[in-house]
């Protein structure tokens, strides 16, 4: 009998003996998956919490070149954010996606950021947007730009002749007819096309239309690389003559600035054009602490902005504190205080 249970105990030590390596492996899944539960609560606990959507303008201009390199400052720099530029129509939408929280930040041109703050022009209807400036980002150029062949030699010329005035919604749209009001010309008196500065571009090459309108900062990639195209001569038009007519009546975001003649290939002449600055904006009610970090950094790093576009070498503390229609926020207050400059 004894025996027989030697013989039992010693099967039954063999069977678990046996089951040795499933157990092993059992526990080792077992295992693998408690350190992948950790390592994925780990990995949630140091996701980015702060996500910033920038509201820019559309792909050939310089809004969305420069919001890329100011998201990827916020991204890689400011911890726990991440920001993200987004495509738009550009200053008259950012204004009203800052509103109804789609965005966090946005790049309007100060004239139709004024018509958004205060709630006039587009935004008659729309009503008022509480914006608030971080900074001046640098100065938009308008441009009137044609071809040396279509016999267009100033602003009078565009009567009855097939334009683009820029994207719905745009600055370039909003001061473009402005502009052209101040010459007489109305927008029936047009062929109006309301194409963004890329298709503006395709288009005036494909003789498709025969003037087109962006309103930017130098260079604009989708002008320059049409002016760079073989058999293409650009041609530039003055739009200033009438500044002090326009300051009277839309205010002061609108003065003078020259093109020179070195912005684009085979331009014959330095061109004066009207200008507008370019805001960095966000809601009143955002964040002051967040604010204050995000200025802080894109300053600290402005150079990386430079390599994004040359624009951004405007962006510096004298001129970014100079040229806002309205009031900065508390946030953006507070660090060009730290700098030593009071701005209202």
């Amino acid at each position: 009998m004894e025996a027989v249970n030697f013989i039992h105990q010693k099967k039954e030590r063999g069977r678990l003996m046996g089951n040795g390596p499933k157990l092993f492996r059992l526990f080792l899944s077992l295992a693998i998956a408690a350190g992948c539960l950790f390592a994925s609560n780990l990995s949630e606990a140091q996701t980015k919490v702060n996500r910033l959507s920038i509201a820019t303008g559309g792909t050939g201009g310089v809004l969305y070149v420069l919001g890329g390199g100011i998201a990827r400052v916020i991204s890689k720099y400011l911890p726990d954010t991440e920001a993200t530029a987004e495509v738009t129509a550009a200053s008259i939408d950012n204004c009203k996606l800052i509103q109804v929280g789609k965005a966090d930040l946005a790049m309007p041109i100060a004239d139709a950021a004024y018509d958004a703050y205060i709630g006039a022009g587009h935004f008659k209807s729309f009503g008022p947007v509480p914006l608030r400036t971080l900074g001046v980002l640098y100065s938009n150029y308008m441009h009137f730009v044609t071809l040396e062949n279509t016999g267009i030699r100033s602003i009078y010329d565009l009567k009855g002749r097939r334009v683009s005035t820029g994207a719905p919604g745009s600055g370039a749209e909003t001061i473009s007819l402005k502009i052209l009001e101040s010459y007489g010309i109305e927008e029936k008196q047009l062929k109006r096309e309301r194409l963004s500065v890329a298709e503006s571009a395709a288009a005036l090459r494909d003789k498709k239309v025969e003037a087109f309108v962006w309103m930017g900062g130098l260079p604009t990639a989708a002008i320059l690389d049409l002016a760079a195209s073989p058999g293409i001569k650009i041609k530039l038009l003055e739009s200033a003559e009438h500044i002090d007519r326009l300051s009277q009546k839309y205010g002061p975001t609108l003065f003078p600035l020259t093109i020179p003649k070195t912005a684009y290939p085979r331009m014959d002449a330095d061109v004066k054009v009207v200008a507008s600055a370019l805001l960095l904006v966000c809601h009143e009610k955002m964040d002051a602490g967040l604010v204050c970090n995000i200025i802080k950094v894109l300053f600290e790093h402005q150079p990386e902005l430079v390599l994004a576009h040359a624009s951004a070498k405007e962006f510096t503390l004298d001129r970014a504190t100079v040229g806002s229609p309205f009031p900065f926020h508390p946030g953006a207050k507070k660090y060009y205080q730290e700098k030593g400059i009071t701005v209202r």
